[in-house]
């Protein structure tokens, strides 16, 4: 009945997604959207994404999503991935990553590669992954936990370090403090547990490029979470991209910084996963 899409889109440029399911390391079926884009082919095949939504939690769904179709039209394939603990599957595909995130969730992220190499289209020796907040997470825990597993990472505004996260949630979010406190742990009682699990903690591991977007006023992932990993990773002598929004928290609210983010996103994919050399600014 209506169009809302924005005039000076080309639709002929959009890839239509298709869902998904490709079992993980335990047999569990995993649901995940698939993007491909137009120049993909057996004959010429494509480096790839795996795509970590929010949350923990969330879901990613049909739709129209402007970043992914601005790395797609780009040449990147985009796996979204669904991975255990996402919303919309039922109480038990919810509750199964509980006390088990960087790790049985991670591991689903990671068989995503083994569903890309079956298209024959995707080249599996260039995979990304990418994600904001938890997804951002999944991306920081992917480098320092499973370090060959990918060939770079690109985190949004993701959480590093559980113990100062889960213990700097604000009074206002009480209700989700509690839920996050029973599905990650409380971190005054499983500090060892947190610890493990946060990147933060790891990151002496990280052996490819990162890039690290952070929000200067983000009151959920604190500025000096993403100053700490991305000083360490430095240490590494690894292709390390900072950028810090001066006027953003947990999120983009203004259209030049997403611009702008997404614009410096690209150039390090076309950089380190593409191996372009660096355009010049």
């Amino acid at each position: 009945l209506t169009n809302t899409l924005n005039p000076d889109i080309n639709t002929k440029d959009l890839v239509e997604e298709e869902v998904v399911h490709y079992e993980s390391f335990d047999g569990m079926e995993i649901p995940a959207i698939l993007y491909k884009p137009h120049q993909a082919s057996d004959e010429n095949k494509i480096p790839a994404l795996v795509w970590v939504h929010g949350g923990p939690g969330g879901q990613s769904r049909i739709g129209y999503h402007a970043p992914i179709q601005f790395l797609v039209n780009h040449g990147y394939a985009v796996i979204a991935v669904n991975n255990r603990g996402s919303s919309g599957y039922g109480k038990s595909f919810y509750k199964a990553d509980d006390r088990k995130h960087g790790d049985e969730d991670l591991k689903d992220c990671i068989y995503a590669k083994n569903y890309l190499a079956q298209t024959g289209w995707a080249d599996t020796s260039r995979v990304g992954i990418i994600g904001g907040s938890y997804g951002g997470y999944m991306v920081a825990a992917a480098l320092t936990f499973t370090p060959n597993a990918f060939d770079v990472g690109v985190d949004i505004f993701g959480v590093t370090n559980w113990l100062r996260t889960l213990r700097s949630i604000p009074d206002w979010w009480e209700s989700q403090r509690k839920a996050l406190y029973k599905e990650l742990g409380n971190p005054y009682e499983d500090s060892t547990y947190l610890k493990k699990i946060s990147p933060l903690f790891h990151a002496e591991n990280i052996q490819k490029p990162i890039m690290v977007l952070q929000g200067a006023n983000d009151p959920r992932v604190l500025k000096s979470e993403s100053d700490e990993i991305v000083e360490k990773a430095r240490q590494n002598d690894v292709p390390v991209e900072y950028v810090v929004f001066e006027d953003e928290g947990h999120g983009f609210t203004k259209k030049e910084n997403e611009i702008e983010a997404w614009g410096k996103i690209l150039k390090f994919l076309n950089q380190y996963l593409k191996g372009e050399e660096k355009a010049t600014e």
